[in-house]
């Protein structure tokens, strides 16, 4: 039996979608006598500049370089030629597009390129986005509808709230994020955790996404608490409360290392598809406070496994009811089981090879 060739188009290999990248890459290279997986990523963006890609992702996988730009431009024409290129190269069985410009030029190429199933994962569809005007957004809208009427195409969500709204465009799926609950629980050492204060923290890049300046009036209105910002970004100088340390970019293994340090995980995000980092501080048990927003409300059970909020003045009645160890502590323990039960990744990876199998038969019998 010939392997089955496998092209993921990823637009930003950054943040959250490097995550589930780098996990896909490990699932489908041990499927390595059944896929050939190849990634096609654009190497040109910031978020990738302090990553070694080759060394991180997994030697079962082929990597390309495909310059795609963030946002729509004349570019993206050589965009379109050069993924056209690339599969008219490989000859994919299966291609898997990541993010909403993968998923319009990808889908775009399929109609010149028609020997493979075109499978997308928007991670957050553009026109939630929060630092855009409101006619850009219904122009994004617009562009997500007709993509998918007119090019076709199985949209796989990666959270629920994802996929109720993929359900209006056209043919969808859920496959939700995951996480390797074992490989990261080994990391959690409740042990070595000894804080005079408590302490809150996010993991991300300091970026509009992520809302800095609800992080930091958060920081002001508690100033008691030690807050911890795990990383770095271009909005830097919105973080100005005295009681927040900002990490700086750091490795896997330090990430975690402040991780287990916190004692209550806060996800400030304006817009989401569905957030890696939430799920890990959940695998380490930790409680979390997420703005009530898609993919936040998709992971946190409100009263069980931390708080959801609107702003800062929202918060404060969950931050006081948190400062209860036996509280946190509690609610840390439901998050481990939810993680178990909904985000375990080797079980939602399996689900999207079933997927890939049977539309592939499907195709098969068709044709």
């Amino acid at each position: 039996m010939d392997k089955i060739k496998v092209l993921h188009v990823v637009e930003a290999l950054g943040g959250g979608i490097y995550t589930y990248i780098k996990d896909l890459t490990i699932f489908f290279g041990k499927q390595s006598n059944l896929f050939d997986t190849t990634i096609a990523y654009c190497g040109k963006r910031r978020e990738v500049a302090n990553i070694d890609i080759k060394k991180e992702l997994s030697n079962g996988v082929s990597l390309i370089e495909l310059d795609i730009n963030k946002e729509i431009s004349l570019k993206d024409f050589k965009s379109i030629y050069e993924l056209l290129n690339i599969c008219k190269s490989l000859k994919p069985d299966i291609i898997h597009l990541h993010s909403s410009k993968a998923g319009v030029i990808g889908r775009f190429v399929s109609l010149f390129y028609k020997k493979a199933v075109v499978f997308y994962t928007p991670h957050a569809y553009s026109f939630l986005r929060k630092d855009i005007s409101y006619l850009k957004k219904e122009f994004y809208y617009y562009i997500e509808k007709y993509t998918s009427k007119f090019f076709g195409g199985t949209t796989i969500a990666c959270g629920d709230s994802e996929f109720e709204y993929g359900k209006k465009f056209g043919k969808t799926l859920l496959v939700r994020n995951g996480i390797n609950i074992e490989t990261i629980s080994d990391k959690f050492k409740p042990e070595q955790i000894n804080n005079k204060r408590l302490v809150i923290g996010i993991i991300g890049r300091i970026s509009h996404i992520k809302n800095p300046w609800l992080f930091n009036n958060i920081a002001q209105n508690n100033l008691d608490i030690d807050f911890l910002w795990i990383g770095d970004g271009e909005l830097r100088d919105a973080i100005t409360s005295q009681n927040i340390t900002i990490t700086g970019w750091l490795n896997r293994e330090n990430i975690f290392y402040y991780l287990n340090q916190l004692d209550i995980y806060i996800q400030t995000s304006l817009w989401e598809g569905l957030p890696i980092a939430p799920l890990e501080a959940m695998t380490f048990q930790k409680p979390v406070l997420a703005t009530n927003i898609m993919g936040n409300k998709d992971i946190v059970v409100h009263g069980k496994t931390g708080f959801l909020f609107h702003d800062e003045n929202d918060i404060q009645q969950y931050v006081e009811i948190l400062k209860d160890r036996d509280i946190r502590e509690e609610m840390g323990k439901n998050g481990l089981t939810r993680c178990k039960e909904v985000f375990n990744l080797n079980k939602n990876f399996n689900n999207l090879k079933n997927i890939y199998l049977d539309c592939l038969n499907k195709n098969n019998q068709i044709n």
